[in-house]
């Protein structure tokens, strides 16, 4: 038989097999004493999960090192299919070598499943798939001219270059309930999340999760994305989206607010392991997240699939770096009782060198290189959760625990000038609790609860005599104390209390109709103990009343038409603000009421139209608003100082742009995501100073414009990856009047306009051994040089900037699986080339450092 003949052969007898063995297509035969299994026309019961109904096979090719030997070999994978029927994850869990491993992987990875249903939605599922394969038979000389090859067959079935099967854990043919099946709403919600009409990028943590970027450095290689840091790990950082900066953007974890879930020391700090993806939503927010933000919101998400599993990842590196997270759940299925710890620890000297002006032994100053001191970080904490998930009253009802501290070293101020600090410190500890439940109080209504309590406490010490040098050496002694500002020592502990709450309410009309409800009321309070006062009988302004509630509400209709070829989301939403507060006036000994009330309304709409399976474009819009945040209304408890006249913030956000999605072609998958965005804000809330001491004010207004993309390509077999992101934003200051009014059409200073990221990623499978894999990885980065000041101001050709700056990095993973466990041990060096970094002008970021990570993993 011709080869041709064979493939055909082969595909017949694959047909066969699986329309008998796969789940939900046929009856398999049970074991003894099984349930009888229903025929394929039998609906599942109310919350019933359906396992995944394979439509569109995949030969997998013998491979041809082990014609020679002609082995026969059996691989099991765990499939991943997500809730649009790809496969989008292949892991090899019984291992054959040979080249079979690759040979199955990169069959299944074509296959194309019905997904797998919860209560009659897609969604996504895990099963084991096993690929049997038996050697072809040997070659039978050569036929005479026109004569046409046999046909060998097995029981009555062609035998081709792979024959597939699904099974048990003996071997033996397994009936439905026997596969592994684990419905989930899992990696493919992000896919889901992605293709809707939402302004959302989805970011998939899983292969950065063995690496040593950090979250900060993760969300820089994201379009429209900028992250700049004062420094090394635990530095203060800039995070901006599409123009718009820091308090702008919303950063929840699972939906709650990040100060609110134990993680008050900023997002780029979050250890990546405990983090499954991140939503970024471009300046248009679903009203399900219950916040208000003028350029967007953050979202992490961290493992909603209830396995039982346990993982744990160390890091060692340069400048005294180590990190270390370990995380476990586990899931008692036949109650739906589910139990979970995570932690966490974090620890740095941040010693590397930067160059300074240091005097000579004249007294002349003179340039050097040394290494930084006084500028070390510790954080570490927990969580523990308890509850029920998959039970009739309760998709979820959990409870969980956190605690988390950090500690900070401050060396110098925020543009790096002499003196350095060598006794400054801050640091923070937060405890509290979050509960959850959800519920389907009827088939077509959803009601989801969230509701999370913090109490934070900041510490902030500045009390030495003593100045310091570069060298981190004591020079003199001064007569007063406080280094920052000398005459005004601190040793000051704030405490703040908040709590945060959202209801959400989903009513599922018909098919094509959604109607969301969400109340997202918060309360923050503070009170503080200064230490150190100038007049110990006079009252601690830390003691004046500082209360702030706020409510966000709205409304969302959802509709979906043409085959959900066309989604479009439109909602409304409004804001309550109301700050009770006391003031001190300058020169003054008392105190006084200050009270302020807001109320604001806002609108939008979102999007999708695909006119074809790899093709769709979106467009959205917002008039949002965005209520100050207690510390811009209170201060921080540390260098910012209070202003309790603040006004919300307001902008019109525009976003429209197409998305390719090609998958499983013969040139691979790609993908290619542009957006254009228009942010048009005003009475953007500034943070204004000088190098010690900010406060935050209402003043001018900006448009910005830009255009970001994002695009990349896996090679069949998933071989190698590329990825690329560049992002342009010009973003202009519209103020008539006040302090910026002379600078109109001045591009807003300090902030990157043009910045870009690329990666490449090889795939290694089968070294050096058969359950391995090697994983070669390159990023890089380039920000674009930028003004650190007005343009109007002054000539061009001498203003400070921020150079031009490229950054690259390169390692290498090993991923060993057996059985039900991988480690991953990864080598990388950041900064290769040694580029002298400063994301703010004149603060220096680390240079070349070498770091080592094992990750391991147990389901």
């Amino acid at each position: 038989m011709d080869s041709a003949g064979w493939q055909r052969g082969g595909k017949r007898f694959i047909a066969v097999l699986l329309v008998l063995l796969v789940p939900g297509e046929a009856m398999g035969q049970a074991e003894p004493g099984a349930p009888p299994q229903p025929g394929p026309e039998a609906p599942p019961s109310p919350g019933e999960a359906r396992p995944p109904e394979l439509l569109e096979r995949a030969e997998a090719t013998y491979p041809e090192q082990a014609k020679a030997a002609r082995i026969q070999a059996s691989v099991v994978l765990r499939l991943l299919v997500d809730a649009a029927g790809n496969v989008t994850e292949a892991e090899v869990t019984q291992a054959a070598g040979h080249g079979f491993d690759e040979a199955a992987r990169e069959a299944a990875l074509r296959f194309r499943f019905r997904p797998a249903e919860r209560q009659g939605r897609p969604t996504a599922a895990r099963i084991l798939f096993r690929f049997d394969f038996q050697p072809p038979p040997e070659e039978p000389p050569p036929p005479a001219p026109g004569a046409v090859r046999g046909t060998v067959t097995t029981g009555g079935a062609a035998v081709g270059a792979a024959a597939v099967t699904l099974t048990g854990p003996e071997g033996r043919v397994a009936p439905p309930e026997a596969i592994e099946v684990l419905v989930t709403g899992g990696r493919t919600e992000a896919e889901r999340l992605q293709q809707s009409a939402e302004a959302v990028n989805v970011i998939d943590t899983r292969k950065v999760k063995a690496q040593s970027a950090d979250l900060g450095e993760v969300l820089a290689r994201t379009q429209g994305v900028a992250v700049r840091r004062n420094g090394g790990l635990g530095s203060s950082t800039r995070f901006s989206l599409n123009g718009l900066y820091d308090d702008q953007i919303r950063f929840l974890l699972d939906g709650v607010p990040l100060d609110v879930a134990g993680y008050p020391f900023g997002i780029e700090n979050v250890p990546v392991s405990l983090v499954d993806q991140v939503e970024v939503y471009r300046g248009v927010v679903p009203i399900r997240l219950g916040a208000d933000a003028l350029g967007g919101a953050v979202n992490l998400v961290s493992d909603q699939r209830y396995e039982t599993r346990a993982g744990a990842s160390y890091q060692a590196g340069s400048f005294g770096t180590y990190r270390v997270t370990a995380d476990g759940r586990v899931h008692h299925e036949p109650t739906g009782l589910v139990l979970g710890a995570a932690s966490f620890f974090d620890i740095t000297e941040n010693n590397y060198e930067v160059d300074v002006e240091v005097n000579d032994d004249r007294g002349l100053l003179r340039p050097a290189t040394l290494p930084r001191f006084h500028d070390g970080y510790r954080a570490y904490g927990g969580t523990l959760e308890a509850g029920v998930v998959g039970r009739p009253w309760a998709r979820r009802l959990l409870l969980s625990g956190f605690s988390s501290t950090y500690d900070k070293e401050l060396q110098h101020n925020g543009l790096m000038t002499p003196p350095p600090y060598g006794e400054v410190t801050y640091g923070e500890t937060v405890h509290g609790a979050t509960a959850r439940y959800e519920v389907d109080l009827h088939p077509t209504i959803d009601l989801e609860l969230v509701g999370s309590y913090a109490h934070r406490i900041v510490d902030y010490v500045d009390r030495s005599k003593w100045v310091y040098d570069w060298y981190g050496r004591r020079t003199f002694e001064r007569p007063t104390r406080g280094e920052i500002k000398a005459g005004d020592p601190h040793d000051q502990t704030v405490w703040k209390d908040s709590v945060f709450g959202r209801a959400l309410v989903k009513w599922a009309i018909a098919p094509e109709h959604t109607l969301r409800a969400s109340f997202a009321p918060s309360f923050a309070t503070r009170t503080g103990d200064e230490r150190i006062q100038a007049d110990p009988s006079a009252r601690d302004a830390l003691t004046a009343q500082r209360d702030l509630f706020t409510l966000v509400s709205g409304l969302e209709y959802e509709l979906n038409l043409l085959g959900e070829r066309l989604s479009n989301i439109l909602f409304v939403k409004d804001y309550y603000y109301n700050a009770e507060s006391e003031e001190q006036p300058q020169g003054s000994t008392l105190f006084r009421r200050r009270d302020t009330v807001r109320h604001a309304q806002g609108a939008g709409g979102a999007l999708r139209f695909r006119f074809t399976p790899w093709l769709y474009a979106k467009a959205s819009y917002e008039y949002a608003t965005r209520l100050p945040r207690p510390d811009e209304v209170f201060g921080n408890g540390l260098l910012i100082y209070e202003n309790l006249e603040l006004d919300p913030e307001v902008s019109h956000n525009a976003n429209l742009g197409p998305r390719v999605e090609l998958r499983r072609t013969r040139f691979g998958d790609v993908t290619l995501d542009i957006n254009a965005f228009l942010r048009d804000s005003d009475r953007l809330i500034y943070l204004l100073g000088n190098q010690n001491f900010f406060k935050y004010y209402n003043i001018g207004s900006a448009r910005g414009m830009g255009l970001e993309s994002a695009s990349s390509w896996v090679s069949p077999g998933r071989y190698v990856r590329l990825d690329g992101m560049l992002t342009w934003q010009d973003v202009r200051n519209t103020s008539d009047e006040g302090p910026f009014g002379i600078c109109k059409g001045d591009r807003l200073p300090n902030r990157p306009y043009l910045f870009g990221s690329w990666g490449a990623r090889l795939r290694f499978a089968g070294v050096p051994s058969s359950r391995d894999t090697i994983e070669p990885f390159y990023d890089g980065r380039y920000v674009h040089e930028f003004f650190r000041g007005w343009e109007c101001h002054g000539d061009p050709q001498y203003k400070k900037e921020v150079p031009a700056q490229v950054t690259q990095s390169a390692g290498v993973s090993w991923i060993a699986s057996r059985d039900f466990a991988r480690v991953t041990s990864t080598f990388e060096v950041d900064n290769i080339a040694d580029a002298k970094v400063f994301d703010n002008f004149g603060v220096q970021r680390p240079g070349r450092a070498f770091y080592m990570k094992v990750t391991g993993e147990i389901r």
